[in-house]
């Protein structure tokens, strides 16, 4: 089995090279590299013009790495730009097309039904970034759908993904966010809204679902090849490129659902199609954020049989990559039965890499630098006291970073948190007792377990009051002043108290949607 190498047969997707077109003065210059692979990959469509745009947020210090002029993209021209209005000359712009299965059933179609990858930039690390306009009209992929958005999920989603980006979690960007001055219908008439969003590309393993099922081994190889030139170019030189791909999207796979897990994080619905091969957190619908801690957590209103839990997203993580595979197996070996043998080990690779990943956060939470026999198991044992005594995912190891090591006198700042305090002292005893053998200072130990362990997340219900802001009356406000404590999660804010704090019964969100 033989590498082909970039689609472009030079070196354009390598990080550190330009690859931009020409751009008049004054505009954003793009490059479109999808655009090069063969056109049942996708459809060449333009954003659909919108009545009246108004710039609700823009992300500058983003703007600014990738290259861009904040003050350009703020102006009418930027404007004209991110609304869709107006497509840049350098620009391509299309939809993707893809598969998936949803909820474990299979979807021959899907494709961006409400987004439009205008193209690429290279930002100031040398990586190609995808610039997307999510709700900029229909697409040959939209259905019956309108391919609008409304304004309440492009508040979420610039929320989420920000937030998740100041976590340290990787994730598609938010670069602004638009209001288009008209309506669109879901069950009552909103205000509409157009997120334009980045990310290192919107390549998904439902992309590599639709290639195969349509264009078979060589569209699959295309794809792959592509995939590596742009993502994972060391792997080239690989002796079987293809199983190594395989391999590297696992890991990045089981790094990024561990870091879920750490936060208390739910994506809602892990659908094959949305599941990024490039390692990012990949489109915010019905997602949410554990407040009191129960690993069978669900949130989203699609989601009834409780399939994408907040406890079963590492399970789910590997059957989508099992799909994955199976659409890579014909690269990997030319003899079924050895392709499959070696795909197999792979994906056991990946529960042996979450396992690490999970455990080696869980040990850092609860304040212990040097992995011992046991770390693991009383780290658990924590998390399944807080699940039978309603504690507060957040606030418990937030507050648990504080507690003096050595005195539990000072302890009822977390006992409080727990419906059976006394289960908490026992376990703080066996904490104690395992910290004693830490070479490092309470100050030290602190400091680390607050980095680790944020003080405010994206609770559901302050989600919930900037889109409500954002629906009823455009007031924005709320949604400004959540960045702004969101962007500095493991920092002590002084004066921001209530943002860190559960939802009170009637302010509780047990429901998300996806916005579509």
């Amino acid at each position: 089995m033989h590498y082909h190498g970039s689609i472009m047969n030079n070196d354009s997707l390598r990080p550190g090279a330009s690859g931009t077109s020409e751009a008049r003065p004054g505009e954003m210059p793009l490059e479109n590299s999808y655009a090069r692979l063969p056109a049942s990959f996708y459809s060449r469509v333009a954003p659909t013009p919108v009545a009246s745009p108004a710039l609700i947020r823009l992300n500058r210090s983003l703007a600014d790495h990738l290259g861009l002029d904040p003050d350009l993209l703020a102006s009418p021209a930027g404007l004209e730009i991110l609304s869709g209005n107006r497509v840049p000359a350098s620009a391509r712009p299309l939809a993707q097309a893809y598969a998936g299965h949803q909820f474990g059933n299979w979807v021959p179609q899907l494709g961006d039904g409400r987004a439009v990858l205008l193209g690429e930039v290279v930002d100031r690390d040398g990586m190609r970034r995808d610039i997307q306009l999510k709700g900029a009209g229909p697409t040959p992929y939209s259905r019956i759908g309108d391919g609008r958005a409304s304004i309440g999920p492009v508040v979420r989603e610039y929320l989420a993904s920000e937030h998740m980006a100041a976590l340290g979690i990787a994730t598609t960007r938010a670069l602004a966010a638009i209001a288009t001055g008209e309506h669109v219908f879901r069950e009552r008439p909103e205000p509409g809204g157009i997120l334009a969003r980045v990310a290192s590309s919107h390549v998904r393993v439902g992309t590599f679902q639709y290639i195969a099922s349509r264009e078979g081994r060589d569209g699959v190889q295309i794809l792959a090849d592509y995939v590596i030139d742009r993502h994972y170019p060391g792997l080239a030189d690989s002796a079987n490129p293809y199983l190594a791909l395989l391999e590297a999207v696992s890991e990045r796979t089981a790094d990024l659902v561990a870091s879920w897990l750490m936060v208390g994080f739910i994506h809602g619905v892990m659908n094959t199609d949305n599941l990024s091969v490039a390692g990012e957190t990949l489109d915010y619908g019905p997602f949410g954020f554990v407040d009191f801690y129960d690993p069978g957590t669900v949130y989203s209103s699609i989601d009834a049989q409780g399939r994408y839990a907040y406890n079963r997203q590492p399970d789910i993580a590997q059957w989508n990559l099992a799909r994955l595979a199976e659409t890579l197996l014909p690269l990997i070996d030319e003899n079924g039965d050895a392709a499959v043998e070696k795909a197999y080990s792979v994906l056991s690779g990946y529960a042996r890499r979450f396992e690490t990943r999970y455990h080696e956060g869980l040990r850092r939470k609860i304040g212990l630098s040097v992995a011992r026999d046991g770390d693991a198991e009383l780290a658990l044992e924590l998390l399944e006291i807080m699940g039978s005594s309603n504690a507060d995912m957040t606030l418990t190891f937030r507050r648990l970073s504080y507690l003096d090591g050595t005195d539990p006198r000072g302890d009822d700042p977390v006992r409080e948190l727990f419906a059976q305090p006394g289960a908490f002292d026992a376990w703080a005893r066996k904490w104690r007792q395992r910290l004693a053998v830490e070479n490092r200072g309470e100050a030290e130990r602190r400091s680390a377990m607050c980095a680790v362990n944020p003080a405010y997340i994206l609770r559901n219900h302050l989600a919930q009051r900037a889109v409500d802001a954002a629906v009823e009356s455009l007031d924005f406000s709320p949604m400004e002043r959540l960045l702004e404590v969101l962007s500095h999660p493991y920092d002590d804010q002084p004066g921001n108290g209530d943002y860190s704090l559960p939802p009170k019964p009637e302010e509780r969100v047990l429901r998300t949607f996806c916005g579509t």
